[in-house]
């Protein structure tokens, strides 16, 4: 008889979606992947949505990818994990009402801008430690409420995105905490929705549903998800939910250790036993989320990463491509001397809704090359990075003694030794790289009952740690660092 000794998870992400087979010690026996991208809001001119169909159907082509890779009777169970904030209105049968709303769509903006007109946004902050952005979930409640209140009268249920595939797979209806805890209506430290939020903006606690925990089971695979998926009918389907919140559990993260997820956003966050939703953090841009774990919080600043070094590429570097884009660039910068001659970047190039008034780039003369500011964005980025670790240790009552990082930036060398300098701390590098998915594969093993807890599924996975040590110039950076408050800050 097969041993139970592999996690399906499907990982729905904003570029990506894809399938991956995990065993018990973290090792991918088959995974595939296929693009991602929104569509226009049939409904709404300009809008953008996530047509749930079709991500269903490429998820469940990377499936039977992989389970014809597998042996099936060795699957433990399976869950999903996906992008925060997202969901949509279903009737009974699971049907939507109206499409998912994506994070991308710029509807909510005017919302999150006039939020005081339903609740003070000190209240509103205090109450839900969520950062006010426009995506949050509490804006597109109150986009349906003022403009489609058939929607919310006819619901069954709002099922947040991975709860909507879980739906998919099983037929639950189904909510998860870590899900919730991005919504901007969750009260965190019951870990249930808000009734004051939700009174505000009226909408019925009802509509959301039991909230479950992260490797509960929520069902088994339908006959018909079984059919389209290539995965054994009657397979657990367990809940896990938002993949930050999993990306930093699968890291090895212990309490008050920062993880940077780095990717097209870098999302820093700590693992901590309490938060506070003060007016600095609101000052200070700090969201707190749901630990995937109960009685935990996850404190933590978000900006564009990765994305903006895209951006950066495509306009100084269009001559290449893949490998040889970074290797030219990295090369480039890697001859020039730490400040990158006085080139300063602020690399707030995304308006948040929220105050955001864009990026800049101070000091370019016109001998100025694109090494020297290729090494300015990198620079700029590593002191964005120290300016929400300090963020989050002063909001955490914490000192840093590491910061792990993970993800498709940890691979830039020059940038992981500027963080490192910058940051005078150690920058931890691991050889697990899909730290989501890993985590999120702990849950259905705990859940499946293969582990006896999430920490002896943790136990299991051979994280081989890799430090990068700060180099002589970390005083070299101290000046530059204190230029960059003052670009940031609008006093040069």
């Amino acid at each position: 008889m097969s041993q139970k000794d592999i996690a399906i998870v499907f990982d729905c992400g904003a570029t990506n979606v894809r399938v991956i087979a995990m065993d018990k010690c973290g090792k991918q026996i088959a995974s595939h992947s296929l693009p991602n991208e929104t569509d226009e809001d049939p409904h709404y001119p300009g809008g953008r949505i996530w047509d749930l169909d079709k991500l269903w159907q490429k998820l469940a082509s990377a499936a039977r990818h992989v389970t014809s890779e597998i042996d099936c009777n060795r699957i433990a169970g399976t869950t999903v994990t996906t992008f925060g904030v997202d969901g949509a209105f279903v009737d009974d049968q699971g049907e939507l009402l109206y499409p998912v709303i994506s994070w991308q769509c710029e509807r909510t903006k005017p919302i999150m801008a006039n939020i005081e007109k339903y609740i003070p946004l000190s209240e509103l902050y205090k109450a839900s430690g969520v950062f006010p952005y426009a995506f949050n979930t509490i804006n597109k409640m109150i986009w349906f409420r003022e403009n489609r209140p058939d929607v919310l009268e006819n619901a069954h249920r709002f099922l947040f995105i991975p709860s909507l595939l879980i739906n998919k797979l099983s037929g639950a209806f189904k909510n998860d905490a870590t899900m919730m805890g991005t919504a901007m209506m969750a009260d965190l430290k019951s870990r249930k929705m808000s009734p004051k939020i939700l009174k505000a903006i009226g909408v019925e606690n009802e509509l959301f549903g039991e909230i479950g925990e992260p490797g509960s089971q929520a069902g088994t695979l339908s006959e018909h998800a079984a059919s389209e998926t290539g995965l054994p009918k009657d397979t657990p389907v367990f809940l896990a939910g938002h993949d930050t919140q999993f990306a930093i559990y699968g890291s090895g993260a212990k309490l008050n250790q920062p993880v940077l997820s780095s990717g097209t956003w870098e999302i820093l966050m700590a693992r901590s036993k309490t938060f506070k939703a003060s007016e600095f953090a609101l000052e200070k841009k700090i969201t707190t989320e749901a630990d995937a774990e109960a009685g935990i919080y996850n404190i933590g600043q978000n900006w564009l990463g990765s994305g903006v070094l895209e951006w950066f590429s495509r306009q100084f570097y269009s001559e290449y491509c893949g490998d040889e884009l970074y290797r030219n660039m990295i090369e480039n910068a890697e001859q020039e001397q730490p400040g990158a001659r006085g080139i300063i970047v602020d690399p707030a190039f995304y308006d948040d809704g929220y105050g955001s008034e864009g990026g800049m780039i101070k000091g370019l003369t016109i001998n100025t090359s694109r090494g020297q500011i290729y090494r300015a964005f990198l620079e700029g980025l590593a002191y964005r990075l120290r300016e929400g670790l300090e963020a989050l240790e002063t909001a955490g009552s914490f000192k840093a003694e590491s910061i792990i990082c993970v993800g498709g930036g940890s691979k830039n060398k020059l940038w992981n030794q500027l963080r490192a300098d910058v940051c005078k701390v150690p920058l931890q590098l691991i050889d697990q790289k899909e730290t989501t998915v890993l985590g999120a594969s702990m849950f259905v093993f705990k859940g499946a009952g293969f582990f006896n807890s999430l920490a002896e599924a943790r136990n299991q996975i051979d994280y081989n740690p890799q430090l990068v040590e700060p180099s002589i110039n970390t005083e070299v950076y101290e000046g530059y660092y204190q230029n960059y408050l003052k670009l940031r800050s609008g006093k040069e």
